[in-house]
């Protein structure tokens, strides 16, 4: 009677179990057949990965992840790779939102091309109260002297104009514009510039003195910047991006993007910094950090100095193309001052230096509150001319250096006239440079230059143009290899922002932001990086662009 009872018990148990053990995990999403490209510790690559509740919980091979999870989304990467969700640690997210608002002047060939420009946009926008317009950059014309307001007053007599110079540190107006914001040959700006010729303005507005015309543009309005906050993350998630920053915002408009965040009706990432100023410091300093899983407030940003192409860098000796030396927007006092009530908070302090007498200032001011090794990550953005003698104190004070690719091959052509044959040798040093910590974070400054995150990858790598211009690369010696550059648009730009233990790498437990590229840019011959184009961007396991 008992070998029944037992019989019994066992064809009931033995399938639960056997069912038991044929059960997967249920997850929202798995990606397989893919080169995965993890940017781990290691930089190990796998084939596939899981995720629930927007992280990532698993990765590993087909086989490991296929016969263990199941979810109602499966992604087949069809063999293509997959990389974490691309970073742009120093950008103008808000920015590039007014200048998809604005004409467009980038690659103008001339003067007489922007008053065309202009004269379409015109025509497509005839209730604008101002023409606004931004891109256009004096040495690519056959002309390499700043332009006047001639042709501007000329075509536009009756409507005010602002354009804004590529590097966004100088701008040309027309009279119009002038006689409104009452500026004539008395007005002054510290930290800026009203060139004037023959005792008059020529309507270029260099550094701070943008800000006497700037003043009296009327502001756009909420639903404005939200739309163009909109139009900006369309803009970015087709190109791969899931955190962007915001080199210099105002409260109102941190506020809005954290408001439009929790809202879900803006979904990017997005590290701001905090424009400097009294009342700023004396807002956020008591708060603290915010961090959200889309926001993040831990910095402010601080200009030291204006840009090369505008002679505004501060250089330690005279332009080889001009007598002057460049200037500070910022005087040093006052800069000493912000960064000792900053070394005194958990913020960033994160400051604009071009040439390499402010690097060498703001370095020197950095030492005095971080004094050795530290974990502040107080930044040098741009880092763009430093003096050999004091690259050293990047690793001294554990000072990063967020730079930008593809100023170096935006500027080669002409950065030599302005430097000359020695000093030029220590601009745009990122090898050097990542040395000293062991990590560089690589941005675009976009809208300044190109949004694409692959033309930044390419230029710290190939140290070539679009055209692969020069045969060799520009100064190859601090060139990057595609390792060091795919860390520095992920995991070390989210270093750099801290957030590494969050993103920036595809691991078990950090946010499920990762995209799939049509080829695999660690293997391509370089020339073919920048046309690589974007199949899906994925933000929080959330498919956002494909």
């Amino acid at each position: 009677m008992r070998k029944p009872r037992i019989f019994k018990f066992l064809c009931l148990i033995i399938p639960i179990f056997l069912w038991q053990c044929q059960t997967k995990d249920r997850v929202d999403l798995i990606l397989h057949n893919g080169v995965v490209y993890s940017v781990d510790s290691v930089f190990s690559t796998h084939e596939a990965f899981a995720v629930k509740d927007g992280k990532f919980v698993a990765i590993g091979s087909n086989d490991d992840i296929m016969n263990k999870y199941e979810a109602d989304s499966v992604i087949d990467a069809g063999g293509q790779s997959v990389f974490p969700g691309l970073y742009d640690p120093h950008s103008h997210f808000m920015g590039l939102g007014g200048k998809l608002n604005s004409a467009d002047l980038v690659a103008t060939s001339s003067y007489a091309e922007i008053v065309e420009r202009l004269k379409a946009f015109r025509s497509e926008h005839p209730d604008r109260e101002w023409l606004i317009g931004r891109g256009w950059d004096q040495n690519d014309w056959d002309d390499k002297r700043f332009p006047d307001k001639s042709l501007l007053d000329e075509a536009f007599p009756d409507i005010p104009v602002y354009l804004t110079r590529i590097d966004g540190h100088a701008a040309l107006v027309n009279s119009k514009a002038l006689q409104l914001a009452g500026v004539n040959a008395t007005s002054k700006a510290e930290g800026g510039l009203v060139q004037l010729k023959n005792g008059q303005p020529t309507g270029i507005l260099v550094d701070n003195a943008q800000r006497l015309v700037g003043r009296v543009i009327p502001s756009a309005t909420p639903d404005e910047k939200r739309q163009m906050l909109k139009a900006a993350e369309k803009a970015c998630l087709a190109l791969g991006l899931t955190t962007v920053s915001d080199a210099g915002l105002s409260r109102p408009d941190i506020e809005m993007i954290d408001e439009m965040h929790k809202s879900g009706s803006l979904k990017i990432r997005d590290y701001a910094m905090i424009s400097v100023s009294p009342e700023n410091l004396d807002y956020y300093l008591p708060k603290g950090p915010y961090q959200s899983d889309r926001l993040t407030v831990r910095s402010f940003k601080i200009y030291a100095d204006g840009a090369l192409g505008s002679r505004g860098a501060c250089l330690l000796q005279p332009y080889a193309d001009d007598a002057s030396t460049g200037f500070l927007l910022t005087p040093a006092a006052t800069m000493d001052g912000y960064f000792a009530r900053i070394a005194d908070s958990e913020f960033q302090a994160n400051t604009h230096c071009i040439g390499d007498s402010a690097n060498r200032l703001v370095l020197d001011l950095y030492g005095k509150y971080l004094k050795g090794p530290n974990d502040r990550r107080w930044r040098v953005e741009h880092a763009q001319i430093v003096s050999t003698a004091d690259v050293p104190k990047f690793g001294k004070y554990s000072v990063i250096p967020s730079v930008q690719p593809t100023h170096a091959t935006s500027d080669m052509y002409w950065a030599d006239e302005r430097l000359g044959p020695e000093r030029i040798k220590t601009a745009y040093a990122f090898k050097d440079l990542m040395q000293e910590n062991g990590y560089i974070p690589l941005g675009s400054d976009f809208p300044v230059e190109a949004v694409n995150p692959l033309f930044g990858f390419h230029s710290a790598v190939a140290r070539t143009d679009d055209k692969n211009y020069p045969d060799g690369g520009f100064q190859m010696e601090n060139s990057l290899s595609r390792e060091e550059a795919l860390r520095g648009i992920t995991l070390w730009a989210a270093k750099a922002n801290f957030e590494e233990k969050t993103r920036g790498s595809i691991e078990p437990g950090k946010f499920a932001d990762f995209v799939i590229l049509q080829k695999d840019i660690m293997k391509i011959p370089l020339t073919e990086i920048r046309a690589v184009k974007v199949v899906r961007t994925v933000l929080g396991g959330e498919t956002l662009y494909r």
